[in-house]
């Protein structure tokens, strides 16, 4: 087992959000980073950051990840200069926001493209690595809305089941190939207080907010850290987002209905409108790279307390009334048929 100062983790979206909070975590437990993401400045800015508080070494990629070749080279350059992997974070992520019919064909497959294929190209990269090491982990981020789905941000929906998936597909893979020792990990996070929102592409006609509750990114930061320490199949970031995949998974068409109201309700303002636009999706955005969001996911404790108590009373009562009718309109059936 290599000691935690001496571990090295590749991060890709490291420039702003989950990545970059992930990048300041992972440092200040001593670890040696490679930063990936396609603003070199922002690494560059991150890359000093780290290195003055906390005096880690740093590498600096800029990177594509729906590039296959480019996560290769990333991968190449990691090994050379610190001679192997011990942890590699797929964070890169973007979206698109509005009605599936509004949004342009280029902007949903470039989605697809850096939310899934940027999973694959890093997955395979550093599952390569990794194997003939002996050793490593595997974080893909996924999302809350990978397991409980929601409307208006299709193109991103799609993509983060998919990075589920992958997860339960390598896992098969390894343990079929013996490979003990490498694990691959899926975080879904729920709400984040990061650029996310502001930088999304949008075709909605409305201003978009995070749907409370929001958490801030270092929760979900310290959450990733924990992975590298000790793998789980996948983890919540947030008791809302727990709450939510247990209840999609025992009433689906119950949630998503709801889940359909409260997006349509509290995801986007009625009184801003918003001109349709590309966000970050097909270039990076002109603006420094940031953890945080502005959405003051600090501030929100008594908020997502309240809210996940509310969401988690409300979808388990919902639950148990929606069996309690399906329950019923069996015996029912089933009397008439005995009849």
């Amino acid at each position: 087992m290599v000691a935690e100062q001496e571990q090295v983790v590749v991060i890709t979206g490291a420039s702003s959000g989950v990545g970059r909070a992930c990048a300041h975590e992972f440092a200040a437990r001593g670890r040696s980073l490679v930063l990936a993401a396609r603003r070199a400045d922002a690494l560059e800015e991150l890359a000093e950051e780290c290195r003055d508080r906390h005096g880690v070494r740093v590498l600096v990629v800029p990177t594509d990840v729906s590039d296959a070749e480019a996560v290769d080279g990333l991968a190449r350059q990691a090994v050379t200069v610190f001679g192997r992997i011990d942890t590699w974070l797929n964070s890169a992520a973007v979206a698109a926001f509005g009605p599936l019919a509004e949004v342009p064909p280029e902007v949903f497959r470039q989605v697809v493209d850096t939310n899934v294929l940027g999973c694959v190209n890093g997955s395979r990269a550093a599952l390569r690595v990794m194997r003939g090491q002996g050793h490593g982990t595997v974080i893909n981020v996924s999302s809350v809305v990978g397991a409980a789905v929601v409307p208006y941000n299709t193109p991103y929906v799609l993509s983060k089941a998919a990075v589920r998936a992958l997860g339960g597909c390598l896992r098969q893979e390894l343990r079929l190939a013996g490979q003990r020792g490498i694990h691959v990990c899926t975080l879904l996070p729920a709400t984040m207080d990061t650029p996310f929102f502001g930088s999304a592409a949008n075709y909605s006609g409305r201003a978009v907010t995070p749907m409370a509750p929001v958490y801030t990114a270092r929760r979900a930061a310290k959450t990733v850290v924990r992975l590298a320490r000790r793998p789980r199949r996948e983890a919540y970031v947030g008791p809302a987002g727990r709450v939510l995949g247990i209840q999609a998974k025992a009433t689906p068409a119950l949630v998503e209905r709801l889940l359909a109201h409260q997006m349509d309700r509290s995801h986007f303002s009625r009184a801003r409108t918003a001109p349709p636009t590309a966000g970050n999706v097909l270039r990076p955005p002109g603006d420094p790279g940031a953890e945080t969001g502005g959405w003051h996911g600090r501030r929100r404790t008594a908020v997502r307390r309240a809210g996940a108590a509310a969401l988690a009373s409300g979808l388990t009562a919902a639950g148990v009334l929606a069996r309690r009718t399906t329950r019923r309109a069996s015996r029912t059936t089933w009397r008439r048929g005995a009849a």
